[in-house]
Parts: structure tokens; sequence; C-alpha cells
């Protein structure tokens, strides 16, 4: 699936670190679609194929992820970071376009919550903006129990392997997989992991990385940045997700130009119905065009 897809640095010189693009292709306007934490731009392959005969389909590995910079310190992973590596990338996609903007803007769990970060602070730069599942952390509250724990985990896992085939067995037996499309699976262990010189495969994402981001998420107020958010944006919320329907519903009330759309999915909607998420944004973004 990734044989005719472009890889491609930015160098973001505010920060010194490099984002690492994967480029689809497509003669449309430009979408720009961030993954979640601990995954990386791969995981949107299925969606971004379908994608791609509307749009110019880019997908962004966030910093430590995948082949990205992994900056040292958990400060280097403070949600406000990754809002500035949008808008960062953003301004560079858009300068080498003919749009000089990026058309959609499209991010899952965390990574849409950067894309709303992004196009709150720079709404010049975004057309539309599709938030699927994204995390809203309540403001100023300290780490939560539940980030907490998330972070604990991240820092347990499991990074190294003997190879693909053992991960893949390992995980098949995994709640959380169970319902990914297969291509997506596929995609993750060919990009998720890097190879060793021990033939050994490692995760791209370190575990520090992912628990820094689960406890940084209380040091961002998404309340205040949605009431600055002007960008027509569309939330899909995930029917068996982890989060009540009514966190959207007040969040939306903060938005100018803000709507949501209902998905009878798990919270990874992109990995288990990317058709859903094709579907959804179509109708969001092409069908009903700006003026």
């Amino acid at each position: 699936m990734l044989d005719q897809v472009r890889r491609r640095k930015l160098s973001i010189p505010e920060s010194g670190i490099e984002i690492a693009l994967l480029d689809w292709g497509g003669s449309g306007p430009l979408a720009l679609l961030h993954h979640a934490t601990g995954y990386c731009a791969a995981v949107w392959g299925p969606v971004a194929e379908q994608l791609s005969h509307h749009y110019r389909v880019i997908a962004m590995d966030a910093r430590g992820h995948g082949d990205s910079s992994k900056p040292n310190g958990a400060d280097s992973y403070r949600w406000t970071q990754f809002g500035r590596d949008v808008v960062a990338v953003a301004e560079q996609l858009a300068g080498e376009h003919r749009d000089g903007r990026i058309a959609l803007g499209l991010g899952h769990s965390f990574g849409g919550t950067s894309i709303l970060m992004a196009s709150a602070e720079r709404p010049e730069l975004f057309g539309r903006s599709v938030l699927v599942d994204p995390i809203v952390p309540p403001p100023n509250l300290g780490p939560s129990r539940d980030a907490s724990a998330l972070a604990e985990g991240a820092r347990k896992r499991r990074h190294l392997w003997p190879n693909r085939r053992a991960a893949r067995a390992k995980w098949s037996k995994r709640e959380i997989f169970a319902a990914w499309d297969p291509r997506a699976l596929d995609l993750y262990l060919a990009e998720g992991f890097s190879d060793r010189a021990d033939g050994q495969v490692e995760l791209k994402c370190p575990g520090v990385v992912e628990a820094a981001i689960f406890e940084s998420a209380h040091s961002v107020d998404i309340w205040s940045i949605a009431k600055k958010a002007r960008v027509p944006t569309l939330i899909l919320w995930a029917v068996r997700g982890q989060f009540p329907r009514i966190v959207f519903e007040n969040l939306v009330r903060q938005m100018a130009d803000a709507q949501i759309r209902d998905v009878d999915t798990g919270h990874l909607i992109p990995m288990e119905r990317p058709d859903c998420v094709v579907e959804a944004t179509l109708d969001f973004a092409v069908k009903n065009p700006l003026a």
C-alpha cells in the first residue's frame, strides 16, 4: 500500500526537529492527517488512499513517533508543542501549494486535538477540520488517575520483538486490535517498528514519549482554545469509545462553526472503520464546499 507513497522530512527551525511525512499524492487541495498517540502516519493508509481521489493527501509522524525526531525530555512532549508542529508543517506545505492553505486538517484522538490547536491558532491556514474522537482533557487539574494509568502502561509496554510475525501473533489475541481493518494492522506492523542490526524489531514510539504525552494532557486548556476556533469543524464521536458525547456537545458550543456526527465503533475509528471516516469527511468537506 505504501509502494507509491512519497517519503520526505520537513525541518522546523524553531524547535530544531524534523517531521516525517507520507505523501499519498492526488491532484486536489491539500489534506493534512495527524495520527493518535503511539501510532504513526502509515495507519492512515486505508483512509488516505480513498481521500487521494479528492485531495493531495499528506500524513505526518508526530514528534517522538514514526520517523520524526525524538527530542529528549518530558517538556518536549507538552501538548502545545504538537499544535505548534502542526502549524509549522501546515505553513510549509501551504507555501508549496497553489491554494496557499490546508483545505482539510484531519486528526484522530490526540492528533485531532493537535489539529484543533493549530487551526484555532492559525485559522487562515485551514479550510475545514475533521476531528476523529479527539481528546478533550479537563483543564488545570493536574495529571488525572486515568492519565497516570495510561502512562504507567506505556512505560511497561513491550517494545522489542523477535520479528513482526511474533508481534502479530501476540497482538491478534488482544482486544484492542480485534476490530482493526487488516490493512491498517499491516501498515502499523510495517511502519510502527524499526529494524535492528541484531534482526529484532523495536517500536518506533518509545514508551517514555507516550507516557510524557499522557502525563501532560492537563497542560493545555482545550476549552479556551475552542473559543478561538473559527474553522468549520466536524467532530466524529465514537459511540463505543471512552468519551461521553456530552463532552463534545459542550465543546461544540464553544466553537463558532462545529457539528458532531456519531460513528458506531470504538475509539480507534480510522483503524477500525476507515470507510466511515472517508464517508463522513467527504460529506462534510466535499459535498458541501466552502463558498
